[in-house]
């Protein structure tokens, strides 16, 4: 059983914590609205919407169970759903948007949140939802210019999964929350002299934006884009490539032509889940679907630390309303309902991560389930030495979500040196500038 009452004690100061990062007066929305009813108030008009999201089957069957509750409540609404991966996710909406025929309800990324607003894409959506018990930090994240351009729907945190299954047959105490970067290299010496040849202890983080950033976090470097600018360090950040190189030639990684047919969380080849790793960077809004793969096979922790904590909290991710919406206060009204409604609260848990509303979390905090805890603690744990989250600035989501990739694919299959990789690195980020 795991820690009931520290995960959840600790969401009472989870907001205290965000909101020592931000603040500003929650001035969004109506704190009049009776989106926690049963009827979001709506007009008898028939309205259609189309509303498209990615993720896990655990957050798409969940999902599809809050759209039929939504359209019992409201008959005059007929919802039409698009489900992907994250993969093809983005290239899918960029085509539709293009052609002024995008969902009028779209789930929005940090990573691209900046870009679409920029573009002029995305609705305002400051008025028309209540956000009376979202934590005003949290909010903030999803506005533009000072424009609320994106309702976030969970609290998140990075961290990393590992198989306790697999530590508890090898006899090695599994690592906790309180564990550093030189812990990390020394636990994958140690592991990896009782695994097979074709089992390994970590996921490649050569071409991991996401765990590099952690790793200069922890260090005390700060954030990888600052100011509209690359500030990768040059002697932490080949210190760190070397290091993944060093771990691929000893095994401890695997070598370069597994690692990319690596497919988070998919059953028949998510490496982690599969057995060939011990160790997988994710999300806390991703406990859920996890679990479902392997029940009670696998925990979470934060990263590794080192002078300093080495994650960040953030919304999990978030609810927008397109531009080009015929029925955006119909859109509105329906993400009114998803974030306050405790029936929708109680179908999709922590599928989108921690529900952003502290009334829903009050109500639901004992129905939460074992892979609920698990990312719940996650949050809890990376809360008190937590990094200020900031989103991908306008113009960087390429560089985020498909160059720094490629790049560190290059180095892991010895097409590039690690100082090639950084010079390549140096003159792609001067294009974002």
């Amino acid at each position: 059983m795991r820690g009931w009452k520290k995960g959840l004690g600790m969401l009472a100061v989870l907001g205290m914590v965000v909101t020592a990062t931000a603040c500003g007066d929650n001035n969004n929305g109506n704190s009049e609205s009776s989106s926690g009813n049963s009827n979001v108030e709506s007009s008898q008009e028939q309205v259609k919407l189309r509303i498209t999201w990615w993720g896990s089957q655990a957050r798409h069957d969940a999902t599809l169970k809050a759209v039929e509750l939504y359209e019992e409540q409201n008959p005059n609404v007929t919802l039409e759903t698009e489900f992907n991966g994250w993969e093809g996710y983005w290239d899918k909406l960029t085509t539709q948007a293009a052609a002024k025929n995008a969902p009028d309800i779209v789930q929005m990324d940090a990573g691209y949140l900046a870009d679409w607003a920029g573009r002029g894409q995305l609705a305002d959506v400051s008025e028309g939802i209540n956000v009376s018990s979202v934590d005003q930090a949290l909010l903030d994240t999803g506005k533009y210019e000072g424009t609320q351009r994106a309702i976030p729907l969970g609290n998140n945190a990075y961290g990393m999964a590992l198989n306790k299954e697999a530590f508890e047959k090898l006899g090695v105490a599994a690592p906790d929350s309180s564990w550093t970067w030189d812990d990390y290299v020394a636990l994958g010496e140690e592991v990896k002299a009782k695994l097979g040849a074709d089992q390994y202890v970590y996921m490649d983080g050569t071409k991991d934006i996401n765990t590099y950033s952690a790793y200069q976090l922890a260090h005390g470097k700060g954030p990888y884009i600052k100011d509209g600018k690359m500030n990768i360090d040059k002697d932490l950040w080949l210190k760190y490539i070397n290091q993944f190189k060093d771990m691929r030639e000893k095994g401890i990684v695997p070598p370069a032509e597994l690692s990319v047919t690596d497919k988070e969380l998919d059953p028949q080849n998510d490496l982690m889940v599969t057995g060939k790793t011990l160790f997988k960077p994710l999300h806390a809004a991703q406990s859920v679907a996890l679990d479902s793969l392997k029940p009670g096979a696998f925990d979470m922790i934060t990263m590794p630390s080192a002078e300093e904590g080495g994650s960040w909290l953030k919304a999990s991710m978030y609810w927008s309303v397109s531009e080009d919406s015929k029925n955006k206060e119909e859109a509105k009204k329906f993400i009114d309902w998803f974030i306050n409604n405790e029936e929708a609260g109680k179908i999709l848990g922590t599928s989108r991560g921690v529900p952003v509303s502290s009334d829903v979390v009050s109500k639901l905090e004992s129905q939460f389930t074992e892979a609920d805890q698990m990312g719940i603690e996650l949050i809890s744990d990376t809360a008190p030495k937590a990094q200020q989250y900031v989103n991908v600035p306008q113009g960087w989501s390429n560089f985020f979500n498909k160059d720094y990739d490629l790049i560190g694919e290059q180095i892991m299959f010895d097409q590039l040196t690690p100082e090639q990789g950084w010079e390549e690195l140096v003159n792609l980020g001067k294009q974002y500038e």
